[in-house]
């Protein structure tokens, strides 16, 4: 049996990926081959960079994604890039199996 400790990690991370703008994000990310600079995250989902930006830093904050900076430019990349993208594959799975 998992102990809570672990649980409630698990728990931050199905939390985060339970929005739709951030499962959004993830999977943009997720398609590119580079680490894509945040301003342009917010481009593409026609958002407010502060509104994406503060969705970032729930990924981030549970490990999903890093941001670094580049000069003035702050930059999102996944960690575990390839174990994210199968896990969205197996819960797109689940939905064709309901």
């Amino acid at each position: 049996m998992t102990d809570e400790q672990t649980l409630c990690q698990v728990s931050t991370i199905f939390s985060a990926l339970g929005s739709p703008t951030r499962l959004k994000i993830v999977e943009l990310v997720s398609e590119t081959e580079r680490p894509l600079h945040i301003k342009a995250v917010a481009q593409v989902l026609k958002k407010d960079y502060a509104a994406v930006y503060r969705h970032i830093r729930v990924l981030e904050k549970c490990g999903l994604v890093g941001v670094y900076e580049v000069g003035r430019s702050r930059v999102i990349y996944l960690k575990n890039k390839e174990l994210i993208k199968e896990f969205i594959r197996k819960a797109k799975e689940m939905l064709s199996t309901r």
